[in-house]
């Protein structure tokens, strides 16, 4: 791990977060319960430890490093296009609640699964802009 951190390795990781949240909120609202959901829990809380450790240490490294300010810039555009998607695909999840055609649980999903697609959309937008050097 002595390679250079790059933004796109830091946009990246955030698909990791989105996932880690989707797996704790089904660890919180699930009504069921099997044996083996011990053993899934537990395994998610350590990597959740390790991962949060590593991470820690490569956006220290990342911090004391020169930044790239067009791949900054692209982030910036990138984030302005997810807080659009984000408002509309809220938007529908909200309407969809109001009328009944969703319930808590399900509207809970929607949303862990809203922040997921956003976060892998959110990096496959930031490598496009990237790589063409827009």
């Amino acid at each position: 791990m002595k390679s250079k951190v790059t933004l796109k390795e830091i946009v990246g990781t955030k698909i990791i977060y989105a996932v880690l949240l989707v797996c704790y909120y089904w660890m919180w609202a699930r009504r069921d319960w099997h044996h083996y959901y011990e053993m899934i829990q537990n395994a998610v809380a350590v990597f959740t430890i390790i991962f949060f450790a590593l991470r820690a240490i490569r956006i220290y490294k990342y911090s004391k490093e020169e930044k790239d300010e067009l791949a900054i810039q692209n982030l910036r555009r990138t984030d302005a296009i997810g807080l659009k998607i984000m408002i509309a695909a809220a938007a529908v999840i909200a309407f969809a609640c109001a009328v009944k055609a969703i319930d808590g649980p399900l509207a809970g999903y929607a949303l862990v699964g809203m922040i997921l697609v956003l976060a892998v959309i959110r990096f496959i937008i930031f490598c496009v802009m990237d790589s063409k050097g827009v």
